[in-house]
């Protein structure tokens, strides 16, 4: 049986917890064939990020056009972009109706706190999202707002919803919510809470990354966006249930994306 392919669209992580490394091991371990267009080289470990190279917009344009023009790509996840102008040449793509069910996650600060984007990037690609998946420091960022607690979650999702995106998540791994961790989806007219225990870990490096890679696994599946959105936090919860006694790195380690803890 041929495997459905998933397209990441994103910066590499050296340390491989994160980024285009993240998502490919997401998708391989969620039973999908993984293809990607990278829109930056990193170097970066658990502790950090310590240079960017953004790769030229013409770069991102001829491998969107190889692997398009060549495989059956039934869902694109999008992580960090970088520039405007990567951003743009994506935007593009999106906009000839060449990257189904869209999922947008909108990196715009490293676990360890280095900005790895800027919003004007991520607001070129907003319109065409099916999804999109801010934490809360992007959602902020995104719409000029605080968003600490559940309810400014609720505001802030349901205020970029109104701008464009078909779904937004509004991820809450940050806030405390008496033990839980809750998310806030916004779409179709509904705004839904989503919650799960807390997990007591510092391995959150790639967290978000692999929540949007997971969505856009089962949305290439043909789920309905509540139920890929359930599963991919379902997915993460226990990705970082398995990796909380893992020493790789010094700093903020990897999730466990294949359940080898299990």
């Amino acid at each position: 049986m041929t495997p459905t392919t998933v397209l990441t669209i994103a910066g590499s992580d050296s340390g491989g917890g994160a980024g285009i490394q993240a998502d490919l091991k997401v998708f391989a371990a969620l039973g999908a064939y993984g293809t990607s267009v990278l829109t930056a080289v990193t170097a970066q470990n658990t502790r950090g990020v310590n240079a960017v190279l953004p790769l030229p917009p013409q770069t991102v344009r001829d491998q969107l056009d190889s692997v398009l023009g060549d495989f059956d790509v039934r869902a694109v996840k999008t992580g960090m972009l970088g520039t405007p102008a990567v951003a743009g040449a994506v935007a593009d793509a999106a906009r000839d109706g060449r990257l189904p069910y869209l999922v947008v996650d909108p990196v715009l600060v490293a676990t360890s706190g280095h900005r790895l984007g800027v919003v004007a990037a991520v607001e070129r690609l907003l319109p065409y999202a099916m999804v999109a998946t801010p934490n809360c420091a992007e959602a902020a960022a995104l719409t000029g707002g605080p968003v600490t607690t559940v309810e400014e979650m609720v505001v802030a999702a349901e205020a970029l919803a109104a701008g464009g995106p078909a779904h937004v998540v509004v991820t809450g791994g940050d806030v405390d919510a008496a033990g839980e961790s809750v998310d806030v989806l916004v779409g179709g007219g509904t705004t839904t809470l989503l919650r799960a225990p807390r997990v007591a870990t510092r391995h959150s490096h790639g967290t978000g990354c692999s929540f949007s890679a997971a969505i856009a696994v089962r949305l290439a599946a043909g789920d309905p966006v509540p139920v890929a959105v359930t599963a991919a936090k379902e997915y993460v919860t226990r990705a970082l249930t398995g990796a909380r006694e893992w020493e790789l790195g010094a700093g903020r380690g990897p999730l466990d994306h294949f359940g080898w803890s299990r």
